[in-house]
This record gives structure tokens, C-alpha cells and sequence, in this order.
């Protein structure tokens, strides 16, 4: 990832002029956000965002705002993930999780507030104002009942079942791959030059980067332990969750994110933008560790 690490500095910095745009005086509330937002991570989305902006050639001062808004959308979903009445982890990015750093009701509204101060970051990218609208049109679909809770909802409903790979794929397309996929869309949104079959093209490849990744977090959480990914693992099998390896196998699972890869680049090479960065961040996800 070091290619990346000026755009992970980029964004982290961004990020910190947000929330200090948001609320000058410190507080409690102010410190449990900044505490999840800025704790670092690969920032996969956020690198998404800009890999994109560069084959489409969009400066990338209208593309922090889309970066630091989905992120932020990221970040409060970990904060509620991690709560005892979800996923119930103690760890996360190798330090504790947000309601044991503070407590419930301050992870809670950390969560809550940054869902908020993501459209509120949408509102100032510049550029004209239906861009905009449509750009937060998206991602809310993208974080709601459509997309990122209900996929978490599903997620919860289904443990203790026996789930087929069309059920499971269904989850993690809404769970995980609606916030990815809305990493490439909002950004095409600030182009309406954008062909018909270019932006299918994107779309394409953004999807079966999402389903990509999912898979290769789910071996992850089979094959490393605490220390290396910086949370529980093992957390899938202590929650009774399905998943690609325990359905598939450990091999067959491997293979079935080759085949998303190999998906993802094929809707690239259909483009004729410089793609380059898009599909490094793909090579990247596919041979991750943590």
C-alpha cells in the first residue's frame, strides 16, 4: 500500500479538518468520533474514491469531500457494529472499541454524529448544486434499508442458519459492497460525460470488488489471529454468522475472490480511461493480510 500513502495522509488530514469544522470546542462526543474516524485503518474506501477520480481525471479537491463523507459513514458503522447488542467486540484497529474506550451511550451518538457530518461534508464538494443532491441521494440509499443497515440487519437475523451462497452473496452485497460500490458511483456523478456503458463498465468492476473483498475478509477472519488484524478473529464463527469459507470452504473461497478479481479487472479493460490505480487497489485487496 505505500503507492497509497499519500492519498491515506490526504485523507486523514481532510478528515481533521472536518470534524474540527464541525465542533471547535472539545468535548466528549467530539473525542469518542475523532477517536473511531481517525484511528487509522487501510482507508480502502477513501483510496476507492480517489483511484477513481484519477481515471476519470476529477480533481481531487471535489474528490475529499465524497472520500471523507463515505468514510465517515464507515467509521459510524464499526462504532455501532462493534456494540453489544450487534457484534459485541472489544477490539478494533488494535485498540479498544468505542463503547469501551467511553461507554454505550457516547458510542452510540459518536456513531449517530458522524452519519450526520457525513452529509454535512457532502453538502461542501464542490460543484454545482444537482451534483450534489445526487450525490447524497446515493449514499443515503447506499448506508440505509437498501443498503448498508439493512444488509447488517440481514446479517443479524441470519445467524444460527444455514444460509445458501445466493442468500449470503445478497447480504454482503447490501452489508458491504453498497458503501463500495457508492465510492465509484458518487464520483461518476460529478462527470456527466460519463457514457451509458462506461458507467456500467465502473459499476461492474465495483461490484465484484465489494464481493471481492468480503470474501477475502471472511478467510481473514479464519486464517490470522487478534494481533495481525487488529480485531477479534474468529468473530464470525463466535457469532454463528455464515460465511464464504464456512459455506464454500477455505479453498473454494479462495478461488471464488481470484474469480471476482478477475471480474473486476476484465469490466476495467473495457474502459478507456487510465484505470491504473483502480486496479492496484484490486491486487492489493485480493493479497491483503489484515
Amino acid at each position: 500500500m505505500s503507492s497509497f500513502s499519500s492519498l491515506q495522509q490526504r485523507i486523514d488530514s481532510f478528515l481533521q479538518q472536518q470534524l474540527d469544522l464541525s465542533h471547535k470546542d472539545h468535548s466528549q462526543l467530539k473525542e469518542a468520533m475523532a477517536y473511531s474516524l481517525l484511528s487509522g485503518g487501510k482507508r480502502i474506501r477513501p483510496l476507492l474514491v480517489y483511484a477513481t477520480a484519477n481515471s476519470i481525471e476529477l480533481d481531487f479537491s471535489v474528490a475529499d469531500n465524497i472520500a471523507a463523507a463515505i468514510e465517515m459513514i464507515h467509521a459510524y458503522s464499526l462504532i455501532h457494529d462493534d456494540l453489544p447488542a450487534m457484534d459485541d467486540d472489544h477490539l478494533r484497529r488494535g485498540k479498544p472499541t468505542n463503547h469501551i474506550k467511553f461507554d454505550e451511550a457516547t458510542a452510540i451518538l459518536a456513531g449517530d454524529a458522524l452519519q450526520a457530518l457525513a452529509f454535512e461534508t457532502l453538502t461542501r464538494t464542490p460543484t454545482v448544486p444537482h451534483k450534489a443532491l445526487k450525490m447524497i441521494q446515493s449514499l443515503a440509499t447506499a448506508s440505509g434499508v437498501l443498503g448498508m443497515a439493512g444488509g447488517q440487519s440481514m446479517d443479524l437475523i441470519s445467524e444460527n442458519q444455514t444460509l445458501s451462497l445466493a442468500q449470503l452473496e445478497s447480504i454482503h452485497a447490501a452489508k458491504t459492497g453498497a458503501l463500495l460500490s457508492a465510492c465509484v458511483s458518487l464520483v461518476l456523478h460529478c462527470d456527466e460525460s460519463i457514457s451509458q456503458h462506461d458507467e456500467q463498465q465502473f459499476n461492474l468492476f465495483a461490484a465484484n470488488f465489494g464481493i471481492a473483498f468480503q470474501i477475502v475478509d471472511d478467510i481473514l477472519d479464519v486464517t490470522q489471529d487478534s494481533v495481525t488484524l487488529g480485531k477479534p478473529a474468529n468473530s464470525d464463527t463466535k457469532n454463528n454468522k455464515a460465511t464464504y469459507p464456512s459455506l464454500l470452504g477455505l479453498e473454494a473461497a479462495k478461488s471464488k475472490a481470484d474469480q471476482h478479481i478477475n471480474m473486476a479487472f476484465k469490466a476495467l479493460n473495457a474502459l478507456a480511461f487510465d484505470t491504473t490505480q483502480l486496479k492496484a487497489l484490486a491486487a492489493y485487496v485480493l493479497k491483503r493480510d489484515h
